[in-house]
């Protein structure tokens, strides 16, 4: 089994890595049939996907819109990158609805066709609204859930409980302020 990229048709296409090679390679789909330029793109999504815990498939769609001059349609998207039309659809669904990518008339064309939203702004306050602020609204739900239940504790487990509790308030609090702050600084 040969390792790392071959050439087919002069596009990059990303072989199955040896057992003993480098992680990156070993989450490359085997069947990608991309430019150097276009794989290092995705990539790079890949790579800012992974921080901020979002699908790997996701990351992938969006780098690939990213970068192509064109409108791209879900079966063009399944065919460049090599992933299954369940994870295309979900992706692209789940890009769509915070505002990553949006959908584009294609003239002649029937199936639905996409390209990325590249406007930074954008894209971190969806992502904000979406998946970091129901996160700090349900924690601070359960801290008040909490303080409830420490009442039936007795004095000796209560006073660090209550101690502890407060500082996770104070945590959630400013959690809420650093929101404001990056979308003041996004402008």
């Amino acid at each position: 089994m040969q390792t790392g990229r071959e050439r087919k048709n002069g596009r990059a296409s990303v072989a199955a890595p040896s057992p003993e090679g480098d992680n990156d390679a070993a989450e490359t789909p085997a069947e990608m049939k991309l430019s150097p330029t276009e794989a290092e793109v995705i990539a790079l999504f890949v790579q800012l996907a992974r921080i901020i815990g979002l699908p790997r498939s996701y990351a992938e769609i969006y780098g690939m819109l990213f970068i192509s001059p064109r409108p791209l349609a879900l079966d063009d998207l399944i065919d460049c990158l090599g992933v299954s039309r369940g994870s295309a659809s979900q992706g692209l669904r789940y890009l769509t609805s915070v505002g990553a990518i949006k959908v584009v008339y294609t003239r002649g064309q029937r199936r639905i066709h996409y390209v990325a939203v590249a406007e930074l702004r954008n894209l971190v306050m969806r992502f904000l609204n979406e998946r970091v602020v129901p996160h700090l609204d349900s924690s601070l739900e359960r801290i008040e859930h909490v303080k409830q239940m420490a009442r039936n504790l007795p004095a000796d487990q209560r006073g660090h409980l209550e101690s502890r509790l407060t500082m996770l308030h104070s945590w959630q609090k400013k959690s809420r302020r650093f929101l404001g702050v990056v979308s003041k600084l996004l402008g």
